[in-house]
């Protein structure tokens, strides 16, 4: 059974492995280009204009947030199913970090869709468009691991670890309290 940090490695490295141009030469004998199922992967890299895509992850307690950008021209975003387009994409690339997630680490990655994508699309001229899809997926196995969600939040801790620091700040005073520290040696000022 894998633990959090063994997952967490091997997500990283299928990750790591999905460069621009990188090759299995690890698994195939004549080092075939990797397939990941984004644009950039079709046609001539040296005679045609490649499209500029890429992904990257990051990791929300047991979750795991797929984010897939690319440049577009702006026609692409009027047309019908632009969003499915880009959940395509982004389901592209869930399905080539299970499959290389095996490849490294022999064991099986589990990940659940949870919600729907968001995507953000910007202006970058009259012609061109930046566009950004995000998703989270569930990760299996993940045993032992807290949501986000379900901890107290970084707000209420954050408050809690202020109070606290104050109130011992507010009782070290020299002389005036219990958490006088213990390695001070001078004499206790008197009060007037």
């Amino acid at each position: 059974m894998a633990t959090t940090l063994d997952i967490v490695r091997g997500i990283s490295q299928a990750v790591a492995n999905a460069y621009d141009g990188s090759h299995d030469e690890r698994y195939t004998s004549d080092g075939e280009s990797r397939k990941i199922g984004l644009k950039r992967e079709e046609g001539d890299s040296v005679l045609e204009s490649r499209d500029v895509d890429g992904f990257t992850v990051r990791f929300r307690g047991d979750k795991l947030v797929i984010m897939y950008q690319s440049d577009i021209k702006l026609k692409e975003v009027h047309a019908n199913g632009f969003e499915n387009d880009i959940s395509n994409m982004i389901n592209n690339v869930a399905n080539y970090l299970k499959k290389e997630y095996k490849k490294i680490t022999g064991d099986a990655l589990t990940l659940t869709k949870d919600g729907d994508p968001d995507i953000l699309v910007q202006s970058i001229s009259q012609r061109r468009s930046y566009v950004c899809g995000t998703c989270e997926y569930k990760i299996g196995n993940m045993n032992g691991t807290v949501a986000v969600e379900e901890g107290s939040s970084s707000k209420e801790r954050l408050d809690k670890i202020t109070k606290d620091w104050l109130s011992y700040n507010k009782n070290y005073e020299i002389g005036k309290g219990k958490n006088y520290a213990k390695n001070v040696t001078r004499k206790k000022e008197q009060s007037k």
